[in-house]
């Protein structure tokens, strides 16, 4: 459990960074920024899996790509919702994702739930509703990309989990990078906006951040139960809150705190229970 909390501490700063840049990008399309996220990472992860003789191919074909399409479109959604929400928002209505495993989990993989455990979701939803019914700057849209995804991501936690140990970590986040990285560049191509100046490096270091946020993600499910690792990357929440505040100047109402305490306190308290199991 230490390992796999220590993995996913390492996954949540470098998304964190990641979402910083990609807020930081916001003339540059959503597709676009798919791509350069990926490109960066697949190319990273194939030299990893050469270097190292590992079948780039894996064994478990079928599970490599479906979880690859479920993180293709959790990332986009998740990328097109920066366009309308605060960056402490989109992560924190984003991460509503590992209620949604934590329930696919209970019947895919037939883990077991807490009664308690219901109450601190149902408090992590309120939270939700208290965002939305009390901010502002949260839109329909912005409300139902960030959300959408957030499913998605419960299913690629689920995926990675059905995948197990069996697959080398770097298999599973190069399948995703190879996938996002084609349809990513299919898809742009048609809105396509030429970078200036230091956008190409924060373009760049898009997929740096990425491949091992997403490698530390894989490797922290890998060893440890969904419904116990996934609420630990609530704390990615608290980094980007403080990014948008002293970086972007977003404004959050106390309704806003209170929501984003909500949530973060459900999944918080989902994840001390889940210590005792």
């Amino acid at each position: 459990m230490k390992k796999a909390l220590l993995f996913m501490l390492i996954s949540t700063a470098s998304f964190s960074m990641m979402n910083a840049f990609i807020k930081y990008l916001d003339r540059i399309p959503a597709f676009q920024l798919v791509f350069f996220r990926s490109v960066t990472s697949f190319i990273m992860a194939s030299a990893f899996l050469l270097r190292h003789n590992i079948s780039i191919l894996g064994n478990q074909k079928t599970l490599l790509v479906t979880r690859a399409f479920f993180g293709l479109i959790s990332m986009s959604l998740f990328f097109m919702s920066f366009k309308y929400l605060p960056i402490g928002t989109a992560v924190s209505l984003r991460y509503i994702a590992p209620i949604f495993a934590a329930i696919f989990a209970v019947f895919l993989l037939k883990e077991k739930l807490k009664p308690i455990q219901w109450l601190f979701f149902f408090i992590a939803f309120m939270g939700v509703i208290i965002l939305k019914g009390f901010d502002n700057n949260v839109s329909n849209l912005g409300l139902a990309l960030v959300l959408t995804a957030s499913v998605f991501t419960g299913l690629v936690y689920i995926t990675i989990r059905k995948i197990g140990p069996t697959e080398h970590p770097v298999v599973v986040v190069n399948y995703f990078m190879f996938t996002a990285t084609i349809f990513g560049l299919l898809l742009c191509l048609h809105t396509w906006v030429w970078p200036i100046g230091k956008e190409w490096l924060l373009l760049g270091s898009l997929g740096i951040f990425g491949y091992f946020g997403q490698l530390y993600m894989t490797k922290a499910f890998q060893i440890a139960s969904t419904n116990l690792v996934a609420p630990i990357k609530y704390t990615e929440v608290v980094f980007t809150i403080f990014i948008g505040i002293f970086w972007f100047g977003d404004h959050y109402t106390l309704w806003s705190f209170l929501g984003l305490l909500c949530i973060i306190g459900g999944l918080v308290a989902n994840t001390l229970v889940n210590k005792g199991k």
